[in-house]
């Protein structure tokens, strides 16, 4: 008797969210666009009409690589795509209620993570992108933008333990120095400059990490070193000069 009451039970159940499922998506139109005999777009609608999800298949391959979600009077609100078409969705885009990029995540090197992240500013400019490189799911590398989108700063978890060691600084996206933490104090105690993004053309480094610069190295544009400088009882002026 209670198996029987308990079978009815679990029917009641399952038709209840087969109701509910049928409130949610009321309708699906299905669109052959490009008139090969095969449906290669779907609209799902709600009981009111309005279009909830959209879903396509836009290599018609038969299958979807590209579904837009949306809310209200047809505000798209996430977006996600397939776009090596090997039937994992590698990119999902978030939009505000507006209906403003916010945020991008990628499966960048197509392993099933994501494993890089854009985000954007209220005009849809990127402002800064995380990546976790080693797929470990933390950040370990920080892209920062201008208002022109031009890269002015990355910063960098060289060895991965959760704290920043290295600060690349960009001029009109060339790199113009670099800082490295060598002690993890979360502070650049090495500076390198560059000709052209390319070649070193100083170092300056801070031995005893009291925040000053106790050693300078010069280079000529050739990456050959030229002259070392050296402060022995830091006190901020160079003491030893050696000319290579």
């Amino acid at each position: 008797m209670k198996t029987q009451k308990m079978k009815i039970f679990n029917l009641i159940v399952f038709l209840y969210f087969i109701f509910l499922a049928g409130l949610v998506f009321a309708e699906v139109d299905k669109v052959d666009t490009n008139f090969d005999g095969k449906m290669d777009q779907w609209k799902h609608k709600s009981a009111e009409g309005l279009i909830v999800k959209v879903e396509y298949d836009t290599n018609h391959d038969g299958s979807i690589d590209q579904v837009e979600h949306f809310q209200g009077k047809k505000v798209m609100v996430k977006a996600e795509f397939d776009s090596n078409n090997d039937g994992r969705m590698d990119q999902v885009q978030h939009y505000s209620k507006s209906g403003k990029l916010e945020w991008v995540k990628k499966d960048s090197k197509n392993k099933g993570r994501f494993d890089w992240t854009e985000f954007f500013n209220n005009k849809e400019k990127i402002v800064r992108v995380e990546v976790d490189e080693n797929g470990d799911g933390q950040v370990n590398i920080w892209q920062h933008y201008d208002e022109n989108q031009k890269i002015i700063l990355t910063e960098y978890d060289l060895d991965k333990n959760g704290k920043l060691d290295r600060w690349d600084y960009f001029t009109n996206e060339k790199m113009e120095k670099v800082g490295f933490d060598t002690n993890d104090d979360l502070k650049p105690d090495q500076w390198q400059y560059f000709y052209d993004s390319k070649i070193i053309s100083r170092v300056e480094s801070d031995a005893n990490f009291d925040g000053k610069t106790d050693h300078w190295e010069y280079f000529d544009s050739s990456g050959k070193l030229t002259k070392m400088e050296a402060d022995r009882n830091f006190d901020g002026k160079p003491d030893l000069v050696e000319n290579q």
